[in-house]
């Protein structure tokens, strides 16, 4: 049973569909809201945003299908703001907060909370939260390489009250733009969030003003329970067991060598215990704080065990997490950097929680995403004589991984993401900020071989128009390719993981493998190839019509197919040549046999 107190009162279940209904459906339109209202492209065209909903606990009730690196760290701060001003909440208020240290991601989504009152209670939470295309800081963007505490990084904003009773605090907002390079983006987007949550106000609203708000908050109380109730039943299908398993951190540039992140998952009847360890966190900006560090390990955990509908927080309330010593990598405390930790340890830690559940109990086959390598790009626009700040999101359009009986996705973003953000039309990006995007295209041979193989990584490439651009190389994935599972394994390793490549005038180009600052002007390109996911199952398993197919449509080569699939493609008509295919294949697994 629930550690939780259920609610003992009946729910209808047509009322409990259309509630349900009711509460989805707000959650998509504070979605579209920001998405359509906002005004840098992070927010308007990428989509770097999350929204939920929670209850007057606050309890998230509607998880929406946003950004999960957003969502878990979403918990732990609706909490920590809500407990910071009890006492002092009215109606009318809005609350603004990024800071780390109080349970927010990190400093660069900014993140805003409306208590919604009905009949002179809070009954509903909303809650929007948005990656800033610049916070502040002595780097354009906020990934600063050489921060070696959080105080050199970008604004760190503590829960302070925005809006004061239905008034906006105009010195406190000016005051939060004023430290942003991107003033009137800044604005928009910030705005684009107070719409956002006016828009789930108003329809909250009305229907606790159709239903009754007993009807309504037992409703919300039983969705919570059925989210419980799937995902102890899917425990509960798992062997009682102990298990360990471990992933590595890369060094981006620190140069104290690759990190590791132990994990050791209990599985006890419909209850699971995930206790983490990692070393002590570093004078670099990937130290995760806790709230970031749950993102990442419910992610793993929802990778794993693929629970049904509704999502909430119901989901976790089988999970009991430590995040072991106060003080690591990934349980950091002030002052550690942090910035690139959503995706830099983020993945790592959803890598080795999900791995570890694989090798536990296969079967349940789900492989790695790639992991992001991204560059931020700013500069004076010559045009305006404006300054512009730009996350190149389609730089970190990685491949999905593969899952049992089906392929992975092609260029969906990394696996912090999960395919939550969009890269948008390039041509786009060339009309708002002065550059070429001269290749933006599916990287050949670049998804892990499987029977099911992964997504595709792309290759972008990107110059300056008229201006000296800078360039911020931060992320990772440059060192180790997306996992693998059910005995996947690809030949041609480099081709899988993510490159950074500095083509300079004169044609030479210099490989990038640390996170960096670099300016680049007119006649010189950045080049970037984001990393392809992970595979399921023997590559040798793959149907050879398969691989033609990707042949066929590039995403394979021809000496690919061989390699790594054991399938001969004749070059001229790209058709299978089974006889040969089936020669190569019996002398690959007689090597198998025979351990060579």
């Amino acid at each position: 049973m629930s550690t939780q107190s259920r609610e003992t009162r009946r729910v209808d279940p047509i009322t409990l569909a259309v509630v349900r209904g009711a509460l989805e459906t707000t959650q998509r339109q504070m979605t579209l809201t920001m998405q359509r209202t906002g005004r840098s492209s992070v927010v308007a065209v990428s989509r770097d945003f999350s929204n939920a909903i929670f209850n007057w606990k606050p309890e998230m009730i509607v998880q929406g299908q946003d950004l999960p690196i957003h969502l878990g760290s979403l918990i732990l701060a609706t909490r920590t703001v809500s407990k910071y001003f009890e006492g002092e909440i009215q109606p009318g208020d809005i609350f603004i907060h990024n800071d780390p240290v109080y349970d927010g991601s990190h400093t660069l989504d900014w993140c805003q909370y409306k208590p919604v009152f009905f009949e002179d209670e809070i009954v509903f939470w909303l809650v929007s939260k948005g990656h800033m295309a610049d916070g502040g800081g002595p780097v354009p963007g906020g990934y600063n390489p050489d921060a070696t505490d959080i105080y050199a990084e970008t604004l760190r904003i503590p829960p302070v009250k925005l809006v004061d009773a239905g008034k906006m605090r105009k010195d406190l907002f000016n005051l939060l733009v004023t430290n942003c390079r991107t003033r009137e983006n800044i604005s928009g987007d910030l705005r684009a969030q107070l719409g956002a949550l006016r828009v789930g106000e108003r329809n909250l609203i009305a229907l606790l003003e159709k239903y009754g708000k007993e009807e309504v908050k037992a409703c919300v109380s039983e969705l919570l329970n059925l989210s419980e109730q799937h995902m102890r039943e899917l425990i509960r299908e798992l062997p009682d067991g102990v298990h360990r398993g471990q992933a590595m951190v890369e060094d981006i540039g620190h140069g104290l060598g690759d990190k590791p992140v132990d994990v050791e998952i209990e599985v006890k009847g419909d209850g699971m215990k995930i206790r983490l360890d990692s070393a002590p966190q570093i004078p670099f900006y990937t130290n995760s704080y806790r709230a970031n560090t749950t993102s990442a390990v419910y992610l793993g955990l929802v990778m794993f065990m693929k629970p049904e509908p509704p999502y909430n927080e119901g989901m976790y309330r089988p999970i009991e997490l430590d995040y072991g010593p106060h003080g690591t990598m990934i349980n950091a405390k002030e002052p550690a950097p942090h910035v690139a930790s959503t995706t830099c340890p983020a993945e790592t830690v959803t890598d080795a929680v999900r791995n570890t559940l694989a090798a536990a109990y296969p079967g349940r086959a789900s492989a790695g995403w790639g992991h992001c390598s991204c560059i931020n790009v700013s500069g004076i626009d010559p045009r305006t004589q404006a300054e512009y700040v730009h996350m190149m999101v389609s730089t970190l359009a990685c491949g999905a991984g593969a899952v049992e009986g089906l392929d992975g996705w092609h260029g969906v973003g990394p696996q912090a993401g999960l395919g939550g953000a969009t890269c948008g039309e390039q041509e786009q990006l060339e009309y708002g900020y002065p550059l070429i995007v001269h290749d933006y295209s599916i990287t050949k041979d670049s998804a892990a071989a499987g029977k099911y193989r992964g997504g595709c990584g792309v290759t972008c490439e990107v110059e300056p128009v008229g201006h000296e651009m800078t360039v911020v190389v931060w992320g990772e994935g440059r060192k180790y390719p997306a996992s693998n599972t059910e005995g996947a394994k690809s030949v041609w390793i480099d081709n899988k993981i993510c490159q950074v490549e500095l083509i300079k005038k004169d044609g030479s180009v210099e490989t990038i493998r640390e996170n960096k600052l670099l300016k680049i002007g007119p006649g010189e390109r950045i080049r970037t190839t984001s990393a392809g996911g992970g595979a399921v199952g023997p590559p040798g398993e793959r149907d050879p019509k398969a691989v033609a197919d990707d042949v066929l449509n590039e995403k394979v080569s021809v000496e690919g197919a061989r390699v790594e699939y054991g399938v001969v493609i004749d070059p001229k008509t790209l058709q299978v040549d089974e006889a040969a295919t089936s020669k190569l294949r019996a002398k690959s697994q007689d090597k198998v046999h025979h351990g060579v």
